[in-house]
């Protein structure tokens, strides 16, 4: 956590208990990256917990290998096939796709980094270049790799992961808050282009959330600047919390949800 954070981070959030929907996922295949640490963590186990196979995407492969093994006997008929591999490659996106057997029935994008806090005047070409890499680069290849077998089927969710800084400007520096909002972009072009043909594209925008991801601040004035707008942030809630909403989206339970940007962020946005 950074000065900053600490300096403004609400108190915990109010008690939530996590109510898995046994079978939800029975039969699909859903590739969630990120899933070695955090949201992407969460998410991955849900989908196992509720009878998924889930392909498990990360960079940092050793990161996947707790997952494995925390969900080796889990009840409920899941799976996990564990992939390390960089969104941002082309070979990596074909080894994901060759993990999944070929079919991919959901996507939950949800690897993705941070910026440094950095104004736009004070911003290197080597952050802006790196967090549009991985968030938006890495985000459209996956959603191009996947599309096609989803519309040959006639039938595919896929979910994008976007964030408070997709909803305004105060959330993050001037890097990732333009990835982000390139994201709600990508989300919304796929859900016009490919509703007709059964494919669901969507985005949740998480608020605090607990996930142990520190951010690097290198600069003085975007950090001081958002600074002064942290007063309104929502307490943090946990990495399972965003993951119920992540798998409502993915799920068939939100079958007429399409093209929405989901605010999972106990009403900071609303502030």
């Amino acid at each position: 956590m950074t000065e900053l954070d600490a300096q403004h981070t609400p108190q915990a959030a109010a008690a939530w208990t996590e109510r898995p929907t046994p079978g939800r996922f029975t039969g699909r295949t859903v590739v969630v990256t990120g899933a070695g640490s955090g949201i992407g963590r969460a998410t991955a186990s849900r989908v196992v917990r509720e009878g998924g196979h889930v392909v498990a995407v990360d960079v940092a492969a050793e990161r996947l290998d707790d997952l494995v093994a925390e969900l080796a006997d889990v009840d409920g008929g899941g799976r996990v096939t564990p992939v390390g591999a960089d969104i941002t490659d082309d070979a990596s996106i074909t080894s994901i796709l060759d993990a999944a057997g070929g079919r991919v029935d959901a996507l939950a994008n949800i690897a993705g980094i941070m910026d440094d806090m950095s104004a736009l005047h004070e911003m290197t070409d080597a952050v802006w270049s790196r967090v549009f890499a991985v968030n938006v680069d890495g985000t459209m290849k996956l959603m191009r790799a996947v599309l096609p077998g989803m519309l040959e089927r006639g039938a595919g969710s896929i979910v994008n992961t976007a964030s408070e800084a997709a909803l305004r400007g105060s959330a993050a520096g001037a890097a990732y808050t333009a990835s982000k909002h390139a994201v709600v972009g990508l989300t919304k072009s796929g859900a016009f282009m490919y509703g007709p043909d059964g494919v669901r594209v969507n985005a949740v925008a998480p608020g605090p959330t607990i996930t142990g991801i520190e951010v690097n601040v290198t600069t003085r004035f975007g950090p001081t600047r958002l600074g002064s707008a942290r007063g309104t942030m929502t307490a943090p809630v946990s990495a399972a919390a965003l993951a119920a909403s992540i798998t409502w989206l993915l799920s068939d339970d939100a079958f007429n949800v399409n093209g929405v940007v989901l605010a999972s962020d106990g009403g900071w946005s609303a502030a």
